[in-house]
């Protein structure tokens, strides 16, 4: 069993394995947390907090989580960060450290299991479920592209449109957030660190609401830092 010592940010939202984590720091110690993660390896791991908040400590959370890494990093003027992160490994805590500067855990990385025997029909399975799902969809809005659209082929009978433009779009910011990824995974320490107005966002992020500890949220779904 091979461990490390990791810092770690426990979050009230879940991180799994090649996602993406856009995070508004803005609490001192991960302020601090963050620098030290800049001037190393760019890996910190988040876990989910089980009971409390998610700021000023006391909170309790799970054994499992996800080793991540900073693929993205603009400091504002005021000493707030806003980070794009992607998840590399499962990892299992096997103690906490003490929380001062800012938590702390020894982990382990879980290694993946291997794929069952009948991983591909179970893929298929999948993929006729989210045939289904785009085909009723389609009938809420006929702008959602179809499931041909989005696998890169056009529709049969279908001349290019609104819906045509949606699935392109789509592709094209499918493939963008993918490369950001593959190139975060691949190059440990190659952050960018790009230039921007102080209210910029996270990298690959919309506009979205604001949650209850100042945090930039994509969507409806809750990213944040501390």
């Amino acid at each position: 069993m091979v461990t490390r010592e990791l810092p770690m940010f426990p979050l009230g939202s879940v991180l799994f394995p090649y996602g993406v984590l856009p995070l508004h720091v803005f609490e001192p110690r991960y302020r601090v947390m963050t620098r030290q993660c800049l001037a190393g390896d760019h890996e910190f791991g988040v876990v989910l907090i089980e009971r409390g908040s998610e700021v000023g400590g006391g909170d309790s959370r799970f054994g499992f989580g996800t080793l991540a890494r900073i693929a993205h990093a603009h400091e504002l003027p005021d000493g707030r960060f806003a980070l794009t992160a992607v998840g590399l490994r499962r990892i299992r805590v096997e103690r906490w450290l003490d929380d001062d500067p800012y938590p702390r855990a020894v982990v382990e990385v879980v290694a993946d299991e291997p794929l069952p025997p009948d991983a591909a029909a179970l893929r298929d399975t999948v993929v006729a479920a989210l045939d289904e799902l785009l085909a009723l969809w389609r009938r809420l809005d006929p702008r959602v592209p179809g499931a041909a659209a989005l696998r890169g082929r056009p529709a049969p009978g279908r001349r290019r449109g609104r819906g045509g433009r949606a699935a392109r779009a789509a592709r094209r910011a499918t493939r963008a957030r993918g490369a950001r990824v593959r190139a975060a995974v691949r190059a440990p320490g190659g952050t960018a660190r790009r230039p921007g107005r102080a209210g910029a966002r996270p990298v690959g992020t919309r506009r979205g609401r604001r949650g209850p500890r100042g945090c930039v949220t994509p969507g409806a779904g809750r990213a944040g830092g501390g």
